[in-house]
């Protein structure tokens, strides 16, 4: 899960763990998500870009591409 509930504590894990220059983020094993997913994913984008990092997100599952769309970020999350 993706979820407000787990965000916090993944966004830091994320600033820890994405240190190589380009980064792969495989979503196959994601299957319930809320706003806090596509939060997530754009701050790690953020983070990546301000580091001067390539970040992937892959396998992205429908549910949080549905969300994107609606928020208008699609394009954002590399799901254009």
């Amino acid at each position: 899960a993706l979820t407000i509930a787990n965000a916090a504590s993944l966004a830091d894990a994320g600033r820890r763990l994405f240190v190589a220059e380009d980064v792969v983020v495989d979503l196959a094993g994601v299957t319930e998500v809320d706003s806090a997913a596509v939060s997530l994913l754009l701050e790690w984008r953020r983070g990546a870009r301000g580091a001067g990092r390539r970040i992937e997100f892959v396998n992205v599952p429908a549910n949080l591409t549905s969300l994107a769309e609606l928020y208008g970020v699609s394009e954002l999350l590399g799901q254009d």
